[in-house]
């Protein structure tokens, strides 16, 4: 049950989820609600990374069908932003998240009594999606960089799940986002 610390803002918390295919701007994204809410971000890729060491793992990842990779991924962030929303902290979630995921993104709202707002990011121009997958650098230990193939194959299977709050297309200028984000969350 969410209890609400002494002190706590009387808003309830809000759990925002970030999803769009990789080389998006979902993480730019992200890190910008972030500072405006005061939240952490919690990324699939960086929780993800922390289990690759252990070929074990990422065998009975491997092994189970579906690939367990998105959702055991999703399953652990869930569970991190459920805990920091039962401490009535607001929390944004950074993902390839399909509609199964943002269903379970949000009963985790729900459950603890928190806002779900979805923010899902595109890049309309071919060109500058490619580029941004090629130059890209995250240096995530234990992680690997992604090549504009595996972005094609995603692209081609990708639909944007429902219920989303705000669509940005990061094609735009950063300004003009900027401002859509700041108007959903002011």
């Amino acid at each position: 049950m969410n209890r609400r610390p002494q002190g706590a803002r009387t808003a309830r918390p809000l759990l925002v989820v970030v999803t769009g295919l990789p080389g998006t701007g979902k993480s730019t994204v992200a890190e910008a609600i972030a500072d405006q809410l005061q939240a952490s971000v919690l990324a699939h890729d960086w929780a993800m990374s922390g289990l690759r060491p252990f070929p074990e793992v990422q065998a009975a990842l491997d092994d189970m069908e579906p690939s367990g990779h998105r959702a055991v991924g999703w399953s652990i962030l869930n569970a991190l932003a459920r805990a920091q929303l039962r401490e009535w902290r607001s929390v944004v979630l950074d993902g390839v998240a399909r509609s199964p995921e943002i269903e379970d993104c949000r009963e985790s709202a729900r459950s603890e009594a928190a806002r779900l707002v979805v923010v899902a990011t595109q890049c309309s121009d071919p060109a500058v999606h490619r580029s941004r997958i090629e130059v890209r650098r995250r240096r995530i230990p234990n992680w690997y960089e992604l090549d504009w193939n595996h972005v094609e194959r995603s692209l081609a299977t990708w639909d944007q799940p429902a219920g989303t709050d705000l669509y940005l297309d990061t094609a735009s200028s950063w300004e003009d986002n900027l401002a859509r984000l700041h108007t959903l969350f002011a």
